[in-house]
């Protein structure tokens, strides 16, 4: 006879607690990156009494992936390592909503960012375009709270279709027609599926085409400088940014097609290919946050300070402050000056 397991009692295998160990890191790594960018910004907010579109839009990203981490992590863990306690419906209803909106909130606000930074920098004759880029400060405020509704209704749709699976697959034993109650599950797992699908399609397609957009326009832009015989600092920094651009899109599809597969891969076995899956999905955030960090000079500046005032207090020399203001602003402008 099999012992029974108690509820308390952690099921977690070796590999389980591989992937608990990796994305805990990966999740608190990125919880920092993202605190660190909502206290630079709120600072900034409460000095200035104002927010320009980009640091609207960032903040609003910074919060809705500090909640990613936060609840997806705690969905994780508890079921990888309590699996029997995703099944008590009171910590279901308090984790699911909160996961699956803060996934979707942070899919839709990166694409905001995405058609944001487009907008801004690239550069085309159309009229709709050239009305865009006047309207953009205004669009912004707008182009949030829709992400935000929509990824609300998203969530609550999706959280609706799980909870009805999870109320037909309790009375499946309670029922002699097997076969009608297989269609009404088989009918809610499409929809959410399809629901999850969209959202995440619907992101990736905006942000692919908006960079692909942008990387038109800078290398269009480069092609006149090359005939035109500008081959100077500028230039220089184009294709530093079209190579950003590229390599941010090939990680954005990688991350698309991560998302995709937990769709269709869903699985209790524990195996290589799961971790990798969630091993990236947690990675790709923090990574992205990160990148955005370093370009964005206010930003980056706050963090060199840090890292500064950091290497100072270990080191115990003296002499730091004196020697951050002149020589760090210094190189900052010229860095500034130079992209």
């Amino acid at each position: 006879m099999e012992a029974c397991h108690s509820p308390h009692q952690s099921n977690v295998t070796s590999s389980g607690a591989t992937t608990v160990a990796i994305i805990s890191l990966e999740a608190f790594a990125g919880m920092w990156i993202n605190a660190f960018i909502v206290c630079v910004l709120c600072i900034g907010w409460v000095r200035k009494k104002t927010l320009n579109s980009n640091e609207k839009i960032l903040l609003l990203l910074g919060c809705s992936r500090i909640s990613y981490f936060s609840f997806a992590w705690i969905y994780l863990f508890v079921s990888i390592t309590y699996l029997n306690y995703i099944h008590i419906r009171t910590i279901r209803e308090i984790l699911a909503p909160f996961a699956t909106f803060s996934n979707y909130s942070n899919l839709c606000v990166s694409a905001c960012l995405c058609v944001f930074y487009c907008i801004k920098i690239a550069n085309f004759r159309n009229s709709f375009f050239i009305y865009l880029k006047v309207k953009i400060d205004r669009i912004v405020p707008w182009l949030l709270l829709g992400s935000g509704i929509l990824a609300l209704a998203l969530a609550i749709v999706t959280y609706d279709r799980n909870e009805t699976m999870q109320s037909n697959n309790i009375t499946v034993t309670c029922l002699e027609n097997f076969w009608e109650t297989n269609t009404r599950t088989d009918k809610h797992f499409f929809v959410s599926f399809f629901l999850a699908g969209f959202a995440y399609a619907a992101s990736f397609m905006v942000v692919t085409f908006s960079a692909v957009l942008l990387l038109f326009s800078l290398w269009r832009h480069k092609c006149k400088m090359q005939t035109n015989s500008m081959k100077d600092l500028s230039m220089d920094a184009h294709i530093r940014a079209m190579k950003s651009i590229l390599s941010f899109l090939v990680m954005y599809s990688i991350n698309f097609v991560c998302l995709v597969l937990t769709i269709f891969y869903i699985t209790t076995k524990e195996n290589i290919m799961t971790l990798l899956i969630y091993v990236y999905l947690y990675a790709f955030p923090g990574i992205h946050s990160l990148i955005l960090i370093f370009s964005n000079p206010k930003l980056e500046k706050a963090l060199l300070q840090i890292l500064y005032s950091v290497k100072c207090e270990f080191s115990g020399s003296r002499n730091c402050e004196k020697s951050w203001n002149p020589c760090n602003l210094l190189v900052f402008q010229c860095r500034k000056q130079v992209t």
